[in-house]
């Protein structure tokens, strides 16, 4: 009995689904770019990526959701689980950081950008990029917790954490001013500084 190629290829469907869902994220944040957030409605954005308001609905709940949405993060996180376990931790993010990023075309590099400064400069999308950030708080502190074999719970695990990402955010913050500003290098600096022990 021959096979089904449909069956032979199982993840046709979330394929399809994720390629929709960035296909309507990269015409929104194109539409941002011309005419503002808050000017661009869900309808301009499902004309733009040709697919119903409902179909947009099925992808991002709400206007939003479109620019919170990361299809980076699944990236970052392979990329950080398959670091040596030997390595102290802020070492195999950073080389995370570096793959992840290198695995970026020019466009989806961009794109990041532009999310990254929409989340950080309208003041609609303030609170929901407040959530984000707790977010990969929680999200980072469990990968930690993983990585070291200890409890996300633990006071030291949290408060690394969260320096971590205290400093990544302080670092990339002229992103939000300067679209030419090197985001690697940013981080790079960050994470010396912090191995430095934060003198000041």
């Amino acid at each position: 009995m021959s096979e089904s190629p449909v069956l032979d290829k199982p993840g046709l469907r979330e394929r399809k689904k994720a390629k929709t869902r960035a296909a309507i994220q990269e015409h929104a944040l194109r539409l941002f770019r011309e005419q503002g957030y808050e000017a661009t409605t869900v309808e301009q954005i499902a004309e733009a990526a040709e697919v119903s308001p409902s179909t947009f609905f099925r992808y991002f709940p709400t206007k939003e959701d479109v620019v919170v949405y990361d299809a980076f993060d699944p990236i970052m996180l392979e990329a950080w689980r398959a670091q040596p376990a030997g390595l102290p931790p802020i070492t195999a993010l950073r080389r995370a950081i570096e793959i992840g990023f290198g695995s970026l075309t020019p466009e989806q590099a961009a794109e990041i950008m532009v999310r990254g400064r929409l989340l950080y400069s309208e003041p609609e999308l303030r609170s929901a990029a407040i959530n984000e950030l707790i977010r990969s708080s929680q999200l980072m502190v469990i990968e930690l917790a993983t990585r070291l074999g200890r409890s996300p719970d633990e006071f030291e695990i949290r408060v690394y954490t969260g320096a971590v990402i205290g400093a990544m955010m302080a670092a990339i913050l002229p992103l939000v001013d300067d679209p030419s500003a090197d985001f690697v290098a940013l981080i790079e600096q960050a994470f010396d500084y912090v191995e430095k022990g934060m003198p000041i």
